[in-house]
């Protein structure tokens, strides 16, 4: 047999010590553009996808003829592109190997790949995040979520998650919680931006305000019907007057078509797996009611989420990426991956997100939340906040797990610093520490440990 190889030049013949040189300087050069697996299935493929170039070769053929090229392969890229630098979110979460951040108590870690050691750091607030997993009481909870994000940057500042059925499980990333009365916000943007309702827009409804009955859907004023306005409707949640909303006013079209922007049925970009929350709509009158006014079990939200509803209202309409991971770097200090502020889409205009924050503070002054924040004007830190927000609640199927749901914010009205809460619990047989407890404490924790901050820098300033 002949043991000179072709390389694909005519009539140039290598000896086998120089075509192993050859092929161990093309190796060589692959590694360094890192396109390779170390894995001995990858090496495989790609000594196979090489020597394919050489099919013309009567010497290589003779050798190797056993060897056959599919027609179409399927080339696996590795977790650390080219260049060692990571793109996208995407990208990351392959890095992290399906890291879910549940219940960080540092704000850096260490994660290995390849044999190589590199260091994470997050964006979480430590004080917010140590103290909101201090105060978290799991004993009456199947679930619990709470997601702290600062609304301009989409950074988050805390995530804390319970979870009894699977421990390890992060629940804020989990689109598995009916989304209950939090839809209404979705509902409410609609019917200001769509069909030019306002605040003050009197509502007619007849019957119990948490009912949703076929009966309580006619478009006949009687005399039995109170009026309300959109702003109390949206603050004491309703269900009738959302249900007609949904029904006579905004039809199957509007309800998708707010819902997809608002982020319905499509992944959110994040640097852990997040399931997509879910929205199933069709176009019988009752089940639109249902689902605008948030009184069915299939409209499924992630904690996560809820937080990226209620940002979009602080910033004037325009949905925000989620980002925990502020930067990767190796052991030299290169960085692999910077995180940046990636706006995702204008949802509802400015206007339109000014009118819901109103109706979301009329929720905490006057409405579903005022139990949570009573007396919060005497307190010396929340009294100094414009606080807003949305409550829902919501049996499971069986009823043997209570919902009760808090998205809101806080803004400091001197500064303008904003943050925005949400929070799921997943009650048991008894109701333990509820959701809207978690949001006051949260919020006040965070802008305490923010007026002290500013505080002691103005007076290193004044020293200065």
């Amino acid at each position: 047999m002949d043991n000179r190889f072709s390389m694909g030049e005519p009539g140039v013949r290598l000896d086998w010590r120089d075509y192993q040189t050859r092929l161990n300087r093309i190796a060589a050069a692959r590694r360094r553009t890192r396109r390779m697996h170390r894995s001995a299935a990858v090496l495989t493929l790609l000594i196979v996808i090489g020597f394919g170039i050489l099919e013309g070769s009567s010497g290589l053929s003779s050798v190797f003829s056993h060897l056959r090229v599919p027609e179409k392969v399927q080339v696996i890229e590795p977790s650390v592109p080219k260049n060692e630098n990571l793109h996208d979110k995407k990208e990351v979460q392959g890095f992290l190997n399906g890291n879910t951040f549940v219940n960080l108590t540092q704000k850096n870690f260490e994660t290995h790949f390849e044999g190589r050691s590199y260091r994470v750091v997050t964006t979480l607030d430590m004080p917010l995040q140590q103290f909101m997993m201090k105060n978290l009481n799991p004993a009456n909870a199947r679930h619990i979520g709470i997601v702290a994000i600062e609304p301009s940057s989409g950074r988050i500042l805390s995530m804390v998650g319970f979870d009894r059925v699977n421990p390890s499980n992060n629940p804020c990333l989990a689109s598995i919680f009916p989304a209950a009365s939090i839809f209404k916000i979705i509902t409410a943007a609609a019917a200001v931006e769509k069909c030019g309702l306002n605040q003050g827009s009197s509502l007619s409804f007849t019957g119990g305000k948490h009912t949703l009955y076929k009966s309580q859907l006619t478009d006949k004023y009687t005399k039995y019907a109170q009026n309300i306005t959109l702003r109390d409707s949206f603050a004491q949640s309703v269900n009738p007057i959302f249900g007609k909303i949904g029904s006579h006013l905004l039809g199957k079209t509007t309800i998708e078509q707010y819902a997809t922007a608002f982020g319905f049925n499509h992944p959110i970009d994040f640097e852990a797996p997040i399931g997509s929350s879910a929205l199933s709509v069709d176009d019988m009158p009752y089940q639109l009611a249902e689902i605008a006014s948030g009184y069915n079990r299939t409209t499924l939200i992630s904690p996560l989420h809820g937080a990226l509803i209620g940002a979009a209202i602080l910033n004037q309409g325009a949905m925000i990426e989620p980002t925990m991971i502020d930067h990767i770097a190796d052991q030299t200090g290169h960085l692999l991956y910077q995180s940046r502020v990636e706006p995702m889409k204008q949802v509802i205009s400015a206007k339109s997100s000014d009118i819901m924050a109103r109706m979301m503070e009329a929720t905490v002054n006057s409405g579903t939340g005022r139990k949570a924040f009573k007396d919060y004007q005497k307190d010396s830190i929340l009294s100094r906040l414009d606080i807003g927000g949305k409550t829902g609640s919501m049996d499971n199927q069986t009823h043997e797990a209570h919902y009760d749901w808090f998205v809101g914010f806080a803004v400091d009205r001197a500064s303008g610093q904003k943050v925005v809460v949400s929070v799921v619990v997943a009650h048991e047989k008894y109701i333990g520490t509820r959701s809207g407890y978690y949001a006051r404490i949260l919020m006040k924790q965070y802008f305490s440990n923010y007026f002290a901050s500013a505080e002691h820098k103005l007076k290193q300033k004044d020293r200065g």
